[in-house]
């Protein structure tokens, strides 16, 4: 089995940090600068997410080509965090194949009274870019910020502004491709 982060305490601050800059910055693709070593077919960005996010008290559903690919070992062996087989279940939930994304109501969107417990998705995408994409608003985002995220369901978009309705429950996003992070945090605004 591979390693997780080459340098653990520096690789893990950096890391932390590019994540927390993604879901306060929605919009804002943070390029991740540390090594790792995950299992073929795992980005390295969607590997620091999941050793950066996960740990033993944190139920993390796996696609099925995920489980399939190895992943679900080294994800399991590095964090710790339990493994469920109900996507409804997970607090955090690892897609590698983003033309795959279950539907959105399959997660956990917390209530009313507990909110915090919507689940994180973590889904892997071909491209990020910062040009010719969605107008995003909310919180984080100073005027106005601008994500395309390649390989998506045409699905997506359309259920992605219905859970806006049901905020504050919802679902925070986390888009990685290659080295590169970008978030959709639930109060964030999707406009066409």
């Amino acid at each position: 089995m591979s390693p997780g982060f080459v340098e653990p305490v520096l690789d893990a601050q950096a890391a932390f940090r590019a994540t927390l800059a993604a879901l306060s910055h929605p919009g804002r693709i943070e390029e991740l600068t540390l090594r790792l070593n995950p299992p073929a077919g795992v980005d390295a960005a969607t590997a620091a997410a999941c050793l950066t996010l996960l740990d033993g008290d944190t139920p993390v559903w796996l696609a099925p080509h995920a489980a399939a690919d190895g992943a679900a070992a080294w994800i399991a062996f590095h964090t710790g965090a339990p493994v469920v087989s109900v996507a409804g279940k997970a607090a955090f939930a690892v897609m590698l194949d983003a033309a795959s994304l279950p539907a959105l109501e399959d997660f956990d969107w917390g209530s009313d009274e507990e909110p915090q417990r919507g689940a994180t998705l973590i889904v892997q995408v071909p491209d990020l870019n910062a040009q010719g994409g969605w107008s995003l608003r909310g919180p984080g985002i100073a005027t106005r910020a601008v994500l395309r995220i390649d390989g998506l369901p045409d699905s997506f978009l359309a259920a992605r502004r219905a859970m806006s309705g049901a905020f504050p429950r919802g679902l925070d996003i986390l888009f990685a491709s290659g080295a590169r992070l970008a978030a959709l945090p639930r109060t964030t605004i999707l406009e066409a």
